[in-house]
């Protein structure tokens, strides 16, 4: 079980998005609606639609809206959104996992297209880069839960296979099969999780040199700002000195 390690770059710069509210919000919404009409639309018997409904939680999401969206799955109302998956590189060879919830295959895929080429980058095809990443359960905390040592505790106990902690936060992951147990073991001891979801770790890390991680940066907030795309997922690493001189 591994220790202290820095990884607030691997997916995103946690906090220095500046996303609208409700852009946010619908995010959330789609992902509840996708995994109540998946499965039970009861969260007690549904693990994807527990942990969406605690991601919207953590986001202070008000409990209409939640209602809302559970229950338009139940009407059979909205759209019939379907999961997609896009791989490509961005600028400096780094790899890049776009996860999406679409009612129009055509128009995410022109957006997500465009988004790689316009920032230094370009969509392969699907498998290009997902042999570089393994799929596992993650489970997030704030630091504010305790120290590493703590953590690290907790999550030996509940079954996890590595934790990683740095002064923000800590992620607990697993197996993808002992996600939602484990999820319940921490819970016990730690509160309620900020996240609980599926997924996708690099398997080694690329360092992002300081000519390229603007434009990487750039490329990963237009993805994100996209209403389709609901994850980024990237083995970059971008050293401290580099994110100060970025601000």
């Amino acid at each position: 079980m591994a220790g202290h390690s820095k990884f607030k770059n691997i997916m995103h710069r946690k906090g220095a998005q500046d996303k609208k509210r409700s852009a946010m919000f619908s995010k959330l919404s789609r992902e509840i609606t996708v995994a109540a009409k998946m499965g039970m639309p009861d969260p007690d018997m549904n693990p994807r639609l527990r942990a969406a409904i605690n991601a919207a939680k953590a986001q202070s999401m008000p409990k209409d809206n939640i209602q809302r969206a559970v229950d338009k799955a139940s009407k059979g109302d909205g759209e019939n959104y379907e999961e997609v998956r896009y791989e490509g590189y961005g600028p400096g060879g780094v790899a890049i996992i776009v996860e999406a919830l679409t009612d129009n295959r055509n128009r995410t895929a022109t957006n997500v297209r465009t988004a790689f080429a316009k920032n230094g980058g370009n969509l392969g095809a699907s498998g290009a880069v997902s042999h570089g990443f393994e799929r596992l359960g993650l489970i997030e905390y704030p630091a504010t839960v305790g120290d590493e040592e703590k953590v690290l505790e907790a999550a030996i106990e509940a079954g996890a296979d590595d934790v990683e902690s740095d002064e923000d936060a800590h992620q607990i992951w697993t197996a993808i099969d002992n996600l939602h147990p484990v999820s319940r073991e921490l819970e016990k001891v730690l509160g309620e999780a900020e996240a609980v979801k599926l997924a996708w770790k690099p398997s080694l890390k690329t360092t992002v040199s300081a000519d390229d991680a603007a434009t990487l940066l750039k490329l990963i907030d237009v993805l994100d700002d996209d209403d389709d795309v609901q994850t980024v997922w990237g083995n970059y690493e971008i050293p401290d000195d580099v994110m100060e001189k970025l601000g």
